[in-house]
């Protein structure tokens, strides 16, 4: 039996953090159409933590991502180790940061950004030829190596689908790190590219992470971050269309322990007519000082009319001491769209379903299980990449031991309820 679970919208937060800023007229303050974007370090300086973008941010923990003088990763000594498994269809290529390929898919809007472009010294990039439909996932994985943990390095990856090409590429994270990266998404006209990025980090990983895409004529996007691991990760997408016609979707699924800090920003830019953009983030949280945010940036600019968009949040909360900063933020200059609007949620365990799970016999425990598998199942079936989806479910299910035996008081076996019984 599946259940879901039913939230409700905390509109007063939103309307609070000035989240809502719609009609046309003159550009507001702190509008995303004027926000500093640069390649210079000069430019965007370190932050204090009282800055729009950093406010919810542990920004001391995050401080030595801020330094232009960071390792590379994949190089000796750097503590990360970088591997690529790719499809037969699919070429990959080590370059160097004066290939021209790079930097195409914008520039950084924050410091662990521009920290990341300046730090890299050579970059994975990932293609997809012209017309070519990849028969098998292209795998992007880095590795921390617990001797080089603290030392903090930089990546970049460049992911490239030229026209009419067809394929998924998964980049994974495991081990322990201080990783600042960049993965630039590059998806030409008519192309149709998924990239899932997996943070699935040991304890004591701290991750920054800048996903900037470029869509051309026709393309299609589907953009997954799923985040698990490491004690800080800090996810920011940007997505910006270029021609009529494109489409993204962009779906994320994160579930925070004790002290873990997880962090998605996103920002689509709807510059042009006629695209169509959905965000669909979903997160759970448990143990005292977990704590997640989510910032869903979009932007209608005045000449993109007949933009279809669509942004949403949920959180549920398992147990005390756990926190979920959301807020959504829809910024339009123009009246002519087929569509816009975005919801965010975050509430605890509804009794009443726990009462019903439990009055057909189903033990509290198991029903609680029901409530978060039901509030994620959807969710993990929009992946479309049913190795990841398999990991996801299993991982869920670790997590709701840990919380089983939080709201209990007694270990699970590590064979599971079931098996204990």
């Amino acid at each position: 039996m599946t259940t879901t679970t039913d939230l409700t919208t905390d509109h007063s937060r939103a309307v609070a953090d000035g989240a809502h800023t719609h009609g046309v007229g003159a550009k507001p303050q702190g509008s995303r159409a004027e926000r500093l974007t640069s390649f210079s370090l000069d430019d965007i300086p370190v932050p204090t933590g009282r800055e729009e973008e950093w406010r919810f941010s542990p920004v001391a923990r995050i401080q030595p991502l801020f330094d232009g003088g960071l390792g590379t990763a994949g190089a000796d000594g750097s503590g990360v180790r970088v591997t690529v498994d790719a499809a037969p269809e699919v070429k990959v290529e080590t370059v160097g940061r004066d290939d021209a390929r790079l930097g195409r898919a914008g520039k950084p809007g924050d410091r662990t950004g521009v920290t990341a472009w300046n730090a890299f010294q050579q970059a994975t990039v990932v293609t997809v030829p012209a017309e070519a439909v990849a028969s098998d996932v292209t795998s992007v994985r880095f590795d921390g190596e617990q001797a080089g943990a603290a030392t903090p390095s930089a990546a970049h990856v460049l992911v490239r689908a030229e026209r009419h090409a067809e394929a998924v590429v998964v980049i994974d994270h495991a081990g322990v790190a201080t990783l600042n990266q960049t993965v630039e998404i590059d998806v030409a006209d008519g192309a149709q590219l998924t990239v899932v990025s997996v943070q699935d980090w040991a304890d004591g990983a701290v991750h920054t992470s800048s996903h900037r895409a470029r869509l051309g004529r026709d393309a299609k996007l589907k953009h997954v971050v799923v985040t698990f691991g490491g004690d800080v990760v800090r996810i920011t997408p940007d997505a910006e269309f270029t021609a009529e016609g494109g489409e993204v979707e962009m779906v994320g699924l994160y579930f925070a322990d004790a002290d873990q800090h997880q962090e998605h920003r996103l920002f689509v830019d709807h510059a042009v007519p006629r695209c169509k953009s959905r965000v669909t983030y979903k997160g759970a949280l448990q143990g005292s000082g977990a704590h997640t945010v989510w910032v869903g940036d979009v932007l209608i600019q005045a000449d993109a009319e007949g933009t279809d968009t669509y942004e949403l949040n949920r959180n549920l909360v398992l147990t005390d001491g756990a926190r979920a900063d959301s807020v959504p933020n829809l910024e339009i200059e123009t009246g002519e769209i087929d569509g816009a609007g975005h919801a965010s949620a975050t509430g605890r365990f509804d009794d009443e379903q726990l009462f019903y799970l439990m009055a057909r016999g189903i033990p509290e425990t198991d029903a609680r299980r029901l409530v978060v598998r039901g509030f994620f199942a959807e969710l993990i079936q929009e992946i479309g990449v049913e190795s990841v989806e398999e990991r996801l479910i299993a991982s869920i299910e670790a997590e709701l031991e840990k919380s089983m035996s939080v709201i209990t008081g007694v270990a699970t076996p590590a064979g599971g309820a079931d098996e204990a019984e």
